[in-house]
């Protein structure tokens, strides 16, 4: 099969290699899957870059998200399973081949039936975006009728998380760093948008909340929006962190957090157990089945053998929804 890998980590271009290595066979528990797709996530190029990771194997396909057709079965896996459309993720999580390739292994619980709406790269973008953007918005407390805070709303999470909380019932206001993003934080739906580069953002949010204060955070980088979190939060409030920032090491206002009664939370996909990482997947496959109108936005394609420029897009930090590779060789990016 065709793919790409990478024997030590560094620069995308320097260390990514496209050529063929064997079309792997599935195991016991295992589906193979035919990718159509592959999502360059941010921690994809953390790990191919050395950031915060070291390499695992020695040879690694990297990408973890993806969409195709599974076209084998391993033993204890229903046959029926084959020419089924799956959407699927942590393909390079504790596993050394990733989505950027033609086919890839992995257990069939990873693996969920694409609704038959979406295409095979609207697929590949839910993975880990999606269900990190659930988890960061449904657990013992309801989201129904409150006010949740979206920083990064035009962001892969952030765009989920908007749309998701809309689905729960929340009033959603998202913050944003420019008129591009603004405009697409709103198709998501967003009920107020925050340009947190504005003089006034601080008073914008307050107003967009309204006398209950905001309830709950989906946020992007806990130490950049922590005064602003501080300041708008009501008593009691849910602040959930997914990412961190450059300057993740600076200390946190954990006095004012104390003060209102805060309830921050970190969350790492990886760290999760497989009962919550599957809650969250099937969460994610409901919301996807009941909602044909959401959006699963595609920033840019790229053709498998250009793995390394999806890479490069992702870094510069300018997209708007998720890098895609197209894994067909006979495919052309639009």
């Amino acid at each position: 099969m065709k793919a790409v890998w990478y024997e030590k980590q560094g620069s995308a271009p320097e260390v990514l290699v496209y050529g063929e290595i064997p079309t792997p066979t599935p195991g016991r528990g295992e589906v193979r899957v035919r990718l159509r797709a592959s999502a360059v996530n941010p921690a994809d190029a953390n790990r191919r870059a050395g950031r915060l990771h070291g390499m695992e194997f020695a040879q690694i396909i990297p990408n973890s998200d993806g969409a195709g057709v599974i076209d084998a079965v391993g033993e204890g896996v229903d046959a029926q399973r084959i020419g089924e459309r799956v959407w699927v993720y942590f393909g390079q999580r504790g596993r050394a081949f990733g989505t950027a390739a033609q086919y890839i292994c992995l257990p069939e619980e990873l693996a969920c039936t694409l609704p038959d709406h979406l295409s095979d790269e609207e697929g590949a973008c839910l993975g880990i975006p999606g269900m990190t953007a659930y988890l960061a918005l449904f657990d013992e407390s309801p989201i129904q009728g409150r006010v949740v805070l979206v920083t990064g709303g035009a962001g892969a999470v952030g765009h989920y998380a908007v749309q998701l909380a809309k689905w729960g019932g929340a009033k959603v206001i998202a913050t944003v760093s420019g008129a591009e993003k603004a405009a697409h934080a709103r198709l998501a739906g967003a009920d107020a948008v925050v340009l947190y580069t504005d003089a006034d953002a601080l008073q914008q949010v307050r107003d967009a909340a309204g006398p209950q204060g905001v309830q709950r955070i989906v946020d992007v980088d806990a130490v950049a929006n922590s005064d602003l979190v501080m300041n708008v939060a009501s008593d009691g409030a849910t602040w959930v962190s997914y990412a961190i920032g450059p300057k993740a090491v600076t200390a946190l206002p954990l006095s004012s957090v104390i003060r209102k009664n805060l309830r921050l939370r970190g969350l790492y996909l990886s760290g999760l157990s497989a009962p919550v990482r599957r809650e969250a997947q099937l969460g994610v496959q409901r919301w996807a089945q009941e909602t044909p109108g959401a959006i699963h936005s595609v920033d840019q394609r790229f053709p498998l053998q250009e793995t390394a420029q999806a890479h490069l897009a992702v870094e510069a930090k300018k997209k708007m929804g998720t890098v895609v590779v197209l894994c067909d060789a006979s495919a052309n990016p639009n």
